[in-house]
């Protein structure tokens, strides 16, 4: 697939109550090289690898220059095609980013926007949000309850109008109102709801959501109102470059960069732009942009460990209907061997995934793909035997009712050399139990929008990025709602797995909820929706001297801190 939408995450792009952030499987750039490269690097499971600097130690002013892989067009991230991964982070960074996560995870007040904010009550649930008076938008109003709500009742899915990305937690308040003084905004849950820290965040004007053409078209190629530490600078369609200064009216501590310059490049020339000297910032993840990227001039390699997964994802349509032959195609595909092939060439290991919701380094995490995707070739075949599927002549798919097993991987013709080599590989493991696999390649800028989110693939493969907390993963699995699918783009679920994940949504205590969450996960292997390959380290060059940014665990990044170091 295309190369990754959110490579420069430090572990989580920075989204409120989200559907995750699409990427394609893997990052990087050019053909891939097969070259074996010593697994010598162990990335940082719980810190930052990211020149982490005391604001002393960085110069005031300077230029970032990051890339980005497309152009951003709809910069509301609540909307459903305002969750691309580099627009939610921007957006951290224009508007009022409530709460950060630190590397473990933890969630933190930002001061600048808030006094505290805490469960008071908890029959109903009830938090208690106290607003830093100093908080502005560029329009002069002051942050208060009815930003609170209007982002709430578009996102609460009541009205259909509204194009919202994920109703999670917004659906489970019954009420937002005003406390005791302007600064004080009281939010109560008619069902309880544990990350609730997760929602508001980024807190969006209530001028710019209150109607559904406002939420829907009023973010479109611009952003209408900010109130964080950088605003809008150009956003030039014609040059492909987005701009960001700070905000002069920025209440809190100065930003220590002038500007950061966005620039729009295809995958295959973000390296070379690197080495050029035209940006700052380049994915190494695949073995071609790691060997060209290792000994870069000026250049440094950082290394971690995101929440960043990378699966192959079953469609529910046609013969894939039938769960027993889902099921065998989790038994046909050996997955070391799959990645091992995206896994040459860089020196960090990609471990095998075994869970949908957590990350190897969350607290909670299990290893529940038990026996449904070991590779056992025999058992795939008595599986699609079952199910009807009779063997075919030698080299043949197999039949049923006359008709051949014929399936399509859809794949982006911007993908590198190691996705296109994991696709045929998949393609000759399915052929040794009979089932024929074409390998469409698509349009890249078409590749989510008409296929993927649409629903229109038998196997296709993706990132899912910065799924955390825990309750944002749910949109990849439960039952669509007439027709909007959440996350779940192949409309798999059942009523226990949605009950399921309600239920662990809802608990508050997090060792009960891990638990609802890993009974929910060992339905969703039995169920064959998803393959997990790996969990996705973070191999990024970063220009020597870049301090406080560059590759992490799941913390946030505070953009008022990046910058050169002195």
């Amino acid at each position: 697939m295309s190369a990754s939408t959110t490579t420069r995450r430090l572990g989580r792009a920075a989204a409120a109550a989200l559907a995750v952030a699409l990427a394609a499987t893997a990052c990087g750039s050019g053909s891939g090289g097969s070259g074996d490269v010593a697994k010598n690097v162990v990335p940082t499971q719980d810190a930052e690898d990211n020149n982490p600097q005391p604001v002393e130690n960085i110069k005031d002013g300077g230029e970032f220059r990051p890339p980005l892989q497309q152009w951003i067009t709809q910069w509301n991230p609540y909307q459903v095609d305002g969750t691309y991964g580099d627009a939610v982070e921007i957006m951290g960074y224009l508007e009022a980013k409530l709460f950060r996560s630190d590397a473990k995870g933890v969630f933190h007040e930002v001061p600048e926007y808030l006094q505290s904010a805490k469960v008071t009550s908890t029959s109903p649930q009830v938090v208690t949000y106290k607003l830093n008076p100093k908080a502005k938008w560029s329009d002069g109003k002051q942050l208060g309850y009815q930003d609170f709500k209007a982002v709430w009742e578009a996102s609460n899915g009541k009205n259909a109008a509204y194009n919202l990305s994920d109703s999670s937690g917004y659906e489970q308040i019954s009420a937002v109102e005003q406390g005791a003084d302007p600064t004080e905004v009281k939010v109560t849950f008619g069902e309880p709801y544990a990350d609730w820290q997760n929602l508001f965040n980024p807190l969006l004007p209530a001028s710019g959501l209150s109607t559904p053409e406002a939420f829907n078209e009023g973010w479109v190629e611009k952003v209408p109102v900010w109130g964080g530490p950088f605003k809008p600078g150009t956003l030039d369609k014609a040059a492909q470059t987005i701009t960001l200064v700070p905000n002069p009216d920025w209440w809190g501590p100065k930003p220590k960069l002038d500007r950061i310059t966005y620039r729009v490049l295809a995958s295959p020339a973000i390296t070379q732009a690197f080495l050029n000297n035209e940006v700052d910032y380049a994915s190494a993840g695949v073995a071609s942009s790691y060997g060209q990227l290792k000994d870069a001039k000026d250049g440094v390699i950082r290394t971690g460990t995101p929440w960043d997964e990378v699966h192959i994802s079953f469609g529910g349509n046609g013969a894939l209907a039938d769960q027993g032959v889902r099921q065998a195609l989790g038994r046909a595909l050996d997955r070391a061997a799959l990645i091992k092939i995206v896994n040459q060439g860089v020196p960090v290991e990609f471990k095998p995934l075994g869970n949908h919701l957590f990350m190897t380094n969350q607290n909670g995490y299990r290893d529940n793909a038990g026996d449904w995707v070991k590779f056992d070739p025999a058992a795939a075949k008595a599986l699609l035997d079952k199910a009807g599927w009779k063997e075919g002549a030698a080299g043949q798919p197999r039949t049923r009712d006359g008709q051949p097993l014929e399936l399509h991987y859809v794949l982006s013709d911007g993908s590198t050399q190691a996705q296109v080599d994991m696709a045929t590989a998949v393609q000759n493991m399915l052929q040794q139990v009979g089932v024929k696999l074409s390998v469409d390649k698509v349009p890249s800028k078409e590749y989510f929008t008409k296929y993927v989110n649409q629903g229109k693939f038998d196997l296709a493969s993706w990132r899912n990025t910065g799924s955390f907390p825990l309750s944002k993963g749910v949109a990849n699995y439960r039952a669509p709602q007439g027709d909007n699918v959440f996350g779940n783009f192949s409309k798999l679920a059942t009523p226990e797995i949605d009950a399921l994940l309600k239920k662990a949504a809802a608990t508050l205590d997090p060792a009960e909820a891990a638990k609802l969450y890993n009974e929910a996960d060992v339905k969703i292997w039995e169920l064959a929706h998803t393959v997990e390959l790996y969990q996705r380290p973070s191999i990024v060059a970063v220009r020597k001297g870049l301090a406080n940014y560059g590759a992490g665990s799941l913390a946030d990044t505070d953009i008022t801190k990046v910058g050169w170091q002195k």
